[in-house]
């Protein structure tokens, strides 16, 4: 009897013993990071982003544009992470003055909600500072060129950072499915501008915006990724700059690798390069090709 006893006390030591290892959470499944559309997670990161934009027009000759964003984002629960994000664009028309740029920064929060082990929400808020240089009444001819410019070198999809005469709030949801190493993401944003300076030269004072895109990754090792994305932008309300159907929305393609480099324990690099082209006009009119680096670390 007291052998049994010793037997099932032991058994139930053992089961003691190996029960935190059982109930930890298994590992997450690889999360392919997308290239414009925002990540479903909550996550510490600095993210620099800099898009290469070659374009042509008839009027204008060739354009180089380089768009510069940085991103700083801090987890400050397993679901909560606000964030704040800078950019610079420096553009070279083929014809005029070159010129450059600091545009609207922008504040938010990423909050992240698992529907499952596989199916993870993504809810973000933001708001834009109209502080952007290119700004006012009577900006520098080339420096407004040069924050207009940034919209079209980031595929229409970060509207907000270039509008420099508008405050901008821009609620939206994303939705991600990530097992054994695929990946796939659904994304939606309502951008509402609203003017509050340049009255003299931008004749709206208020328009409607909505950016979406999906996103397909694959890890095909677990240093490399592969990712495409297709993003689409389209003008809910008709801004006096909108002359045009072909001027109404934006549809465009990019895909690339992207590495994964563990530093140590907390610090993760994951550095990518992806191409860009538009599939319609206006930038597919204007021969757009954009190159895409992004080297986001996160800790």
């Amino acid at each position: 009897m007291r052998s049994n006893i010793s037997r099932a006390l032991a058994s139930l030591s053992l089961l003691a013993a190996l029960g935190p290892l059982s109930a930890r959470a298994a590992p997450r499944a690889p999360y392919s990071l997308p290239w414009q559309l925002r990540p479903t997670a909550a996550v510490s990161v600095v993210r620099s982003d800099t898009s290469l934009a070659l374009s042509s027009a008839d009027a204008t000759g060739d354009s180089v544009t380089t768009a510069t964003l940085l991103l700083v984002s801090y987890k400050v629960t397993p679901s909560l992470a606000p964030l704040v994000r800078v950019g610079y664009v420096d553009h070279a028309p083929g014809t005029g003055s070159p010129g450059a740029a600091l545009v609207n920064p922008v504040l938010g929060a990423i909050y992240s909600h698992d529907l499952s082990e596989t199916l993870r929400l993504g809810f973000f808020l933001g708001f834009t500072l109209p502080v952007g240089m290119g700004g006012g009444n009577t900006p520098r001819a080339a420096t407004a060129a040069a924050a207009r410019s940034g919209v079209l070198t980031r595929s229409a999809m970060d509207n907000a950072m270039f509008a420099v005469n508008d405050f901008t709030v821009f609620p939206g949801v994303g939705l991600s499915y990530v097992a054994g190493g695929f990946t796939a993401q659904v994304e939606a944003t309502v951008l509402q501008l609203t003017r509050v300076r340049g009255e003299a030269v931008q004749q709206d004072k208020a328009r409607t915006n909505f950016t979406s895109g999906l996103h397909l990754g694959y890890f095909v090792h677990p240093a490399v990724s592969l990712g495409g994305e297709l993003r689409y932008q389209r003008w809910l309300s008709t801004p006096s700059t909108v002359t045009s159907e072909e001027l109404r929305d934006n549809l465009t393609v990019a895909a690339g690798p992207r590495l994964h480099f563990k530093l140590s324990d907390s610090l993760v690099l994951r550095p990518g390069l992806s191409y860009a082209f538009a599939l319609d006009a206006p930038m597919k009119t204007a021969s757009y090709s954009v190159f895409q680096l992004d080297v986001p670390l996160v800790f």
